[in-house]
Protein backbone atom coordinates (compact mmCIF):
# COMPACT_ATOMS: atom_id res chain seq x y z
CA UNK A 1 0.00 0.00 0.00
CA UNK A 2 1.41 3.55 -0.80
CA UNK A 3 0.31 7.09 -0.78
CA UNK A 4 2.14 9.49 -2.98
CA UNK A 5 1.55 12.89 -2.31
CA UNK A 6 3.08 15.69 -4.37
CA UNK A 7 2.40 19.35 -5.54
CA UNK A 8 3.89 20.89 -2.33
CA UNK A 9 6.35 24.09 -2.70
CA UNK A 10 7.10 27.54 -1.79
CA UNK A 11 4.40 30.25 -2.72
CA UNK A 12 3.86 33.52 -2.09
CA UNK A 13 0.66 34.92 0.62
CA UNK A 14 -2.35 34.92 -1.57
CA UNK A 15 -1.04 32.48 -3.85
CA UNK A 16 -2.53 28.91 -4.35
CA UNK A 17 -1.28 25.39 -4.78
CA UNK A 18 -2.87 22.14 -5.70
CA UNK A 19 -1.86 18.69 -4.09
CA UNK A 20 -2.41 15.84 -5.06
CA UNK A 21 -2.29 11.87 -3.44
CA UNK A 22 -2.48 8.78 -5.40
CA UNK A 23 -3.58 5.75 -3.43
CA UNK A 24 -2.04 2.34 -5.21
CA UNK A 25 -2.37 -1.12 -3.56
CA UNK A 26 -5.91 -0.80 -2.54
CA UNK A 27 -9.52 0.10 -3.94
CA UNK A 28 -9.41 3.73 -3.64
CA UNK A 29 -13.27 3.91 -4.40
CA UNK A 30 -13.80 2.31 -0.73
CA UNK A 31 -11.57 4.67 0.82
CA UNK A 32 -12.78 8.09 3.04
CA UNK A 33 -9.80 10.44 1.99
CA UNK A 34 -8.23 13.60 4.28
CA UNK A 35 -5.58 15.94 4.20
CA UNK A 36 -3.94 16.95 7.26
CA UNK A 37 -0.92 19.09 8.14
CA UNK A 38 1.89 19.52 10.93
CA UNK A 39 3.04 23.31 11.06
CA UNK A 40 6.09 23.53 12.14
CA UNK A 41 6.86 22.90 16.21
CA UNK A 42 3.37 21.95 16.40
CA UNK A 43 1.02 18.97 16.13
CA UNK A 44 -0.74 17.59 13.44
CA UNK A 45 -3.85 19.28 12.73
CA UNK A 46 -6.97 17.49 10.47
CA UNK A 47 -7.43 20.07 7.15
CA UNK A 48 -10.11 18.66 5.24
CA UNK A 49 -11.84 15.17 4.38
CA UNK A 50 -14.01 13.53 1.41
CA UNK A 51 -15.92 10.84 1.76
CA UNK A 52 -15.85 7.40 -0.40
CA UNK A 53 -18.47 8.12 -2.12
CA UNK A 54 -17.26 12.02 -2.47
CA UNK A 55 -20.36 12.87 -1.32
CA UNK A 56 -19.57 14.75 2.07
CA UNK A 57 -16.61 17.21 2.64
CA UNK A 58 -15.21 18.39 5.63
CA UNK A 59 -12.99 21.19 6.60
CA UNK A 60 -11.12 23.11 9.46
CA UNK A 61 -11.98 26.26 10.05
CA UNK A 62 -9.24 27.62 8.89
CA UNK A 63 -9.44 25.95 5.38
CA UNK A 64 -13.31 26.47 4.76
CA UNK A 65 -13.34 29.12 1.62
CA UNK A 66 -10.15 28.87 0.37
CA UNK A 67 -9.68 24.82 0.17
CA UNK A 68 -11.40 22.60 -1.49
CA UNK A 69 -10.80 18.82 -0.88
CA UNK A 70 -11.83 17.00 -4.27
CA UNK A 71 -11.55 13.01 -5.76
CA UNK A 72 -11.44 11.27 -8.89
CA UNK A 73 -11.81 7.62 -8.35
CA UNK A 74 -10.74 6.99 -11.87
CA UNK A 75 -7.55 8.02 -10.92
CA UNK A 76 -6.93 7.01 -7.35
CA UNK A 77 -6.08 10.50 -6.49
CA UNK A 78 -7.46 13.10 -4.13
CA UNK A 79 -6.53 16.70 -4.43
CA UNK A 80 -6.45 20.02 -1.90
CA UNK A 81 -6.90 23.00 -4.30
CA UNK A 82 -5.57 25.60 -1.64
CA UNK A 83 -6.30 29.23 -2.60
CA UNK A 84 -5.45 32.24 -0.81
CA UNK A 85 -2.56 30.67 1.32
CA UNK A 86 -1.29 32.32 4.19
CA UNK A 87 2.16 32.20 5.90
CA UNK A 88 0.27 29.60 8.84
CA UNK A 89 -0.98 27.49 6.21
CA UNK A 90 3.08 26.60 6.23
CA UNK A 91 3.88 22.58 7.49
CA UNK A 92 3.85 19.32 5.91
CA UNK A 93 0.84 17.97 4.75
CA UNK A 94 0.01 14.35 4.77
CA UNK A 95 -2.85 12.50 2.99
CA UNK A 96 -4.90 9.41 4.65
CA UNK A 97 -6.78 6.72 3.89
CA UNK A 98 -9.30 5.31 5.83
CA UNK A 99 -11.83 2.51 5.82
CA UNK A 100 -13.10 -0.03 8.43
CA UNK A 101 -9.74 -0.67 10.20
CA UNK A 102 -7.31 0.82 7.58
CA UNK A 103 -5.65 3.88 8.06
CA UNK A 104 -2.84 4.66 6.09
CA UNK A 105 -0.46 7.78 5.81
CA UNK A 106 1.36 9.49 2.63
CA UNK A 107 5.06 10.31 3.20
CA UNK A 108 3.98 14.50 2.88
CA UNK A 109 4.64 17.57 0.92
CA UNK A 110 6.23 19.86 2.03
CA UNK A 111 4.19 23.59 1.68
CA UNK A 112 5.73 27.03 2.77
CA UNK A 113 4.01 30.11 2.04
CA UNK A 114 6.03 33.61 2.83
CA UNK A 115 4.55 36.53 3.73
Amino acid sequence: VQLQASGGGMVEAGGSLRLSCVLSGRTFSMYNMGWFRQPPGKEREFVAAVASTGGGRYYSDSAKGRFTISRDNARNTVYLQMNSLKPEDTGVYYCNAQWLGDDFWGQGTQVTVSS
